[in-house]
Order: C-alpha cells, then sequence, then structure tokens
C-alpha cells in the first residue's frame, strides 16, 4: 500500500513538472511585429487544369528562422473552398488551421492541390486564391494560380460508331480508349488537340482524317501539363500514354500537319493489303517514343515532309507490303535509355507468337531525298532478308538519302551520303531535351537532294520553299534557312 502511494506521489509530480513546462513553452513564444515566417517562394503556381480532374499536388515550406518558438495564429484559404483549392498543413487537411507551432529554426511544409470547375468558356481561365498567414497580428500570404481549361472527356472506352467530327472549340482529353468503329470517319478539324491519359490509346478499325495546318496543327499528346523538374516538362519525357493502333480493317486515313508525341508507342499499322492505301502522312512530326515510334505490316503507305525521332526501338519498322517515303527525316537521338535497335528497319519476314517465320514480300520501300541517322555508332539501317517461298520478295530504293551505316555498294543504293550525322540546329546535346532537326549553317544535306522529287513536294514541313533555294533543295522534311544570329 506504501509503495502504491509513493508511485502515485511521484508520478503527480512529474506531471506537475510536464504541465509548468509547457505553460513555460507558452511564454517563451516570440512576440513583436519583427517575429514573423519566411516561405520557399511567394507563388505556387499550376500549368494548365483540366476542369473537374484534379491536379498534382505542390508544396512549400514555411520556416521559422528564430531561436525562439512562433506560434502561427491562423492558416486559411483566403476564399475557402470557392476556389478549387485544397491545402495539408503538417499532414493536417482542411481549409482553416488554428495556433499552429513552429519550433525554433524548423520548418513545415504546406501542401497544395486544386480541382477546377468548368468555366464555360474554350480558352484557359487563371484561377487565383492566396494561403493566408496570420503571426503577431502579421498578416503575410503565398499566392496561389492556376489556369483551368474546359475538355471534352471521354472516359469508359469511348466508341464513334459512326461518321463524327471532332472539332477545335475545346481540347479532348482521353481516359483508357477512344475507338473509331470499322464503318466510321472520323475527321478531325484543324487545330484540334487531344490529350491522353496514361495508358490511354486511340484505336482506328475505320478511318481517321486528320487534317491541320501549319499555323493551327493537330496534336495528339500526352496529359501531363506539368514539369517533373524546372527545366523538364512532361511533354518531353516518352511513355506519357499508350499509343495510336491503325487496325487490319482500317483504311484511307490521312494525317496532315498532325504532331504526334511522348507516347509509350507512336503509330502502329496492323497488317492490311498492301494494294489498299492504308495511310498518307505528309507534314507532320511523329516523335518521342519509348518502344517503337511507326511501324506497320504489309501495309501501303505514302510519307512525305514528316519527321520521325527519338524512341526506345526503331523510328520505323517496315514489314512487307509498299511504302513512299519522300523528304522524311528519321532521326533518333533517344535519351532516355540505351539503344540497340536501328533507326530504319525494312524486312520481308515477321516471327508470330507461335516462334514461327511468316513471309510478308517486301513489294516496294522506296526512299527518296530521306534522312537516315542516329547515336548508334553501328549504323542505322538494318536490311533483314528471309528466303523462303518464291512470295519472299525484298524491293528497296534509296536515292539522294543520307545514312548514317558502313556504305553498301549495290543497285539498291543511289547518291547516298553515308556514315555520318548531317548537321542539326539543336540535337539535344548536354542534358537538354528538346530538338530541332533542321539542318544548321555547316549540314552536309545543303543542295544535295533530287529536285525531281523536290518538285512534287516544294514546301518543306514548316512551308519553307526549297525550290528557291540557289543551292538547290536538302535532304530530308526541313529547308535550311538562315537564323538572325548567323
Amino acid at each position: 500500500m506504501k509503495k502504491g502511494l509513493i508511485f502515485v506521489s511521484v508520478l503527480l509530480a512529474v506531471l506537475s513538472q510536464l504541465v509548468t513546462g509547457c505553460d513555460g513553452m507558452d511564454e517563451n513564444y516570440a512576440t513583436g511585429s519583427n517575429y514573423n515566417l519566411r516561405f520557399s517562394t511567394d507563388t505556387v503556381s499550376f500549368d494548365t487544369i483540366f476542369s473537374t480532374i484534379g491536379s498534382t499536388t505542390k508544396q512549400f515550406m514555411v520556416y521559422n528562422i528564430f531561436d525562439k518558438p512562433l506560434n502561427i495564429q491562423s492558416i486559411e484559404l483566403a476564399q475557402g473552398e470557392k476556389k478549387g483549392f485544397r491545402i495539408n498543413v503538417d499532414g493536417l487537411k482542411g481549409t482553416n488551421f488554428q495556433d499552429v507551432e513552429v519550433r525554433p529554426n524548423d520548418s513545415l511544409y504546406v501542401f497544395i492541390e486544386v480541382t477546377v470547375n468548368p468555366n464555360g468558356t474554350n480558352q484557359p481561365l487563371l484561377i487565383e486564391d492566396s494561403v493566408i498567414f496570420t503571426t503577431n497580428g502579421v498578416r503575410q500570404a503565398v499566392k496561389l494560380q492556376a489556369f483551368g481549361q474546359d475538355v471534352v472527356l471521354c472516359k469508359g472506352g469511348t466508341i464513334l460508331a459512326k461518321d463524327t467530327l471532332l472539332t477545335s472549340k475545346q481540347p479532348y482529353l482521353v481516359y483508357d480508349s477512344l475507338v473509331i468503329a470499322k464503318d466510321a470517319t472520323v475527321t478531325l478539324e484543324q487545330g484540334t488537340r487531344i490529350f491522353m491519359h496514361d495508358k490511354a490509346d486511340l484505336i482506328v478499325r475505320g478511318t481517321l482524317i486528320a487534317k491541320g495546318t501549319r499555323t493551327a496543327p493537330i496534336i495528339i499528346r500526352g496529359d501531363r501539363l506539368d514539369k517533373l523538374l524546372d527545366n523538364l516538362p512532361y511533354d518531353l519525357i516518352p511513355d506519357q500514354w499508350g499509343g495510336i493502333y491503325f487496325a487490319s480493317t482500317s483504311y484511307g486515313s490521312i494525317l496532315d500537319h498532325v504532331v504526334v508525341r511522348n507516347g509509350s508507342s507512336g503509330i502502329t499499322m496492323m497488317q492490311a493489303d498492301p494494294e489498299k492505301s492504308k495511310l498518307i502522312i505528309g507534314n507532320s512530326q511523329i516523335t518521342n517514343s519509348d518502344g517503337y515510334l511507326f511501324s506497320a505490316v504489309n501495309c501501303n503507305i505514302e510519307a512525305y515532309n514528316t519527321e520521325f525521332s527519338n524512341s526506345g526501338e526503331a523510328v520505323v519498322m517496315l514489314v512487307g507490303g509498299r511504302y513512299s517515303f519522300t523528304h522524311c527525316t528519321l532521326a533518333n537521338n533517344f535519351a532516355f535509355g540505351a539503344r540497340t535497335v536501328p533507326t530504319l528497319i525494312l524486312s520481308n519476314n515477321l516471327t508470330n507468337a507461335e516462334n514461327k517465320v511468316v513471309l510478308y514480300p517486301l513489294q516496294k520501300a522506296d526512299f527518296q531525298n530521306c534522312i537516315i541517322d542516329g547515336n548508334l555508332s553501328s549504323g542505322e539501317l538494318a536490311l533483314y532478308y528471309q528466303q523462303g517461298t518464291s512470295q519472299d520478295a525484298f524491293n528497296y530504293q534509296f536515292t539522294n538519302c543520307l545514312i548514317k551505316s558502313k556504305e553498301e555498294a549495290n543497285v539498291h543504293f543511289t547518291d547516298i551520303l553515308w556514315g555520318t550525322s548531317p548537321g542539326y540546329r539543336l540535337s539535344g546535346e548536354a542534358g537538354d531535351y528538346r530538338y530541332d532537326f533542321r539542318p544548321d549553317s555547316t549540314s552536309i544535306v545543303r543542295g544535295k537532294a533530287a529536285r525531281s522529287f523536290s518538285v512534287k513536294y516544294p514546301l518543306d514541313r514548316f512551308g519553307v520553299n526549297r525550290l528557291n533555294d540557289s543551292d538547290g533543295p536538302d535532304i530530308g522534311a526541313y529547308e535550311y534557312i538562315r537564323e538572325a544570329n548567323e
């Protein structure tokens, strides 16, 4: 009994000391208007946020630079929940916080998210709010900014089962997949923007007619509008969504002034009838894919004035079929992994799921005034020929091209520049993931194109008249123009 009383007495004494110590902490708060907070930033800005779709999380730090604790009397969102911003203060969610302590020479995190309500307009609308801190009677604010953009949301596997026009009034945001049915023709108006969510696919079983212009291209890309790093937006990072798949039933599609970028795979053309036009692509840019960028099996494809660039696998792989590439730039300076596959692969065979080799006659593969280039030292052209039956055709021709590969002297190659890169304005050097595959002032492709092919496509991808060049037209999708600083 006496031992129990002694224990209780000791416990009460300890608790009394703890309470006294806590009271002492309150009395030691730094007071006076000179004792206020410091912040890691004065403004937190979000990139464009699609309406009804939540943002990524951003943060800023709140610092107490003094040797005494600070008591923040209140932390609150100035507009409450009206603007769609949400905050989290050191792990606690809410819009208003009272008596938040910051210890001497310490800090706390404030996390911010935002969901933007539809604004009823076709243009991004600025949304603003502030986080207000009150300390020792002094009010301080960190501004919050976001641009809200209304979108047409395609969710749950949207199927376009009849002829449809997609306009440029508002962007389209695709979750899951967007499917064009077998007997449907879907037309994209110039300036149309399609944003693809993680792993979303565009599947074309019918026909896709996408005709943009030089000033109003059609853009298909991932939906991440923010940045991974200050100098690295997600728009420059591959594998942000799935890819575009043209099924075996798809014929007659046209892509003109279209930009497709940062998918897992770029454009995949499934096995078809090579006597029927599957795709005509011109004045376009297909770029920055984690896997094969542009691949086709037994198809009929015409490509001109188009840049195919940067992928973890081949930039262009053609198996069987009929192909014509004129004034195209095939360049692979992929920087997000080690490459082992050449830029261009031509083949008349494919190994199927049962590990059997299937022959597809390569009836024609013509490359005229094209660049085939990349950062592989082993060469950027691979020819895979399989002989087995009378249907093992392997017909190809390169004319007035630059090919970074070991020279091959045979009738399939005419007036070729072998073994070296052409020289570009900007090719992603020194950790800069921006690329500009237009030729620079010293490029060896200048004036080396065959004019007879250029006459059919007198304007390059950016509308420069290659026939006006006194030195003659340039090889590739772009004609050299003098920069202001040259």
